[in-house]
């Protein structure tokens, strides 16, 4: 068999084991899947939190706009990660969730002003900081699972921000269906505690879930 023979034969064979590629939803719909789950986790959690306590603590403006803000800053950054993880897209779309985040930080920064805007506040001892570190990040490891589970369909050509931006989403969304669980007000000491999970989620994601990201064959 000639050259060009054994190379016809050889297209042949390739061509005759390709399978159809089933196109990615919208960036938008991924997005609002993964929100359903976040919203399917919040129902299963629901019976085990205070309810009457969250009524009170979003009743306080602070508090109120601090989940509001997470509870944004989480869609805006699962919609960032979904829109950067497709070839061709702008990078600035990762600034979306800036404005909400800022809105979360802000908000929750006013908690160290607790004992002036609400005087007989309930502040957390070590074993209820220990609660919260303990949620934020047993919530926030599902989340990021299968938010990098979804990304991996894509092909993104900058996999450690895409990472950082769902560990964005994971942390915030965890931090709003921590509320209803917060058996205390936001103090400066708890709000430290936040951070660094919120920073450790968001960079174990750009790390592990960037070289999972990354390591797709392109």
């Amino acid at each position: 068999m000639s050259e060009a023979a054994r190379h016809d034969v050889l297209v042949d064979d390739l061509v005759g084991r390709l399978e159809p590629v089933r196109p990615l939803p919208a960036p938008a719909l991924r997005t609002l899947a993964w929100l359903a789950a976040v919203l399917g986790l919040a129902v299963v959690l629901m019976p085990m939190a205070d309810m009457d306590g969250l009524h009170t603590r979003l009743g306080t403006l602070d508090l109120c706009l601090a989940t509001i803000g997470a509870a944004l800053t989480a869609a805006s950054a699962a919609l960032a990660a979904f829109l950067t993880s497709v070839p061709g897209r702008s990078l600035r779309w990762a600034l979306l969730p800036v404005a909400p985040a800022a809105l979360w930080i802000g908000a929750s920064g006013l908690g160290c002003l607790r004992g002036w805007l609400a005087p007989g506040t309930n502040i957390a001892d070590g074993h209820a900081m220990q609660g919260c570190f303990a949620f934020l990040v047993a919530v926030s490891l599902p989340l990021s699972v299968m938010l990098v589970a979804m990304l991996r369909r894509a092909c993104p050509l900058h996999p450690n921000l895409t990472a950082a931006l769902g560990g964005l989403a994971a942390a915030a969304a965890a931090a709003a269906l921590l509320v209803p669980f917060h058996p205390h007000d936001a103090t400066a000491t708890d709000l430290a505690i936040h951070a660094v999970t919120v920073l450790g989620v968001i960079g174990l994601n750009g790390l592990a879930g960037g070289r999972l990201l990354g390591g797709r064959p392109r």
